[in-house]
């Protein structure tokens, strides 16, 4: 069984670049190493991040490809936890993470770090380092 995880916008944009040593984890999404679960709101944001530091263009290959890609799942998540306090922004990977009963959510974001600390739900986060040693 393949492990689910969602992946900040942050680690996405590192792994984009062939020239980035991250860039295995673009990869792995494309050749089915693992599940990438996104939701409508996650695919807002890594849109509108990659046209501020690229282009529109890119942005808009990038969303394509996670749209047509069978190892992307898209989940509607229903249930709005509210676990990070300091940057509610990020509450948006959380509830994806749990509405997909993920693996792993992949940040270097320590506004994560809070989840370490929290009982229920348990919400794995690895930072981006650690999720390419898993794919290697």
């Amino acid at each position: 069984m393949l492990n689910r995880v969602v992946l900040d916008t942050n680690c996405l944009i590192m792994a984009l670049s062939k020239h980035s040593v991250y860039y295995p984890v673009w990869k792995g999404i494309r050749a089915g190493q693992y599940v990438l679960c996104v939701s409508n709101d996650i695919i807002s944001e890594y849109r509108e991040i990659i046209e501020q530091l690229v282009s529109a263009d890119v942005a808009e290959s990038v969303v394509s490809l996670l749209s047509e890609c069978p190892f992307v799942e898209f989940f509607d998540p229903h249930y709005h936890l509210e676990l990070i306090i300091s940057d509610p922004d990020d509450n948006k990977f959380v509830d994806c993470a749990f509405a997909a009963n993920a693996t792993y959510i992949v940040s270097n974001d320590h506004h994560f770090d809070v989840l370490k600390a929290i009982g229920f739900p348990r919400l794995q986060v690895v930072r981006l380092v650690e999720f390419l040693k898993t794919l290697q």
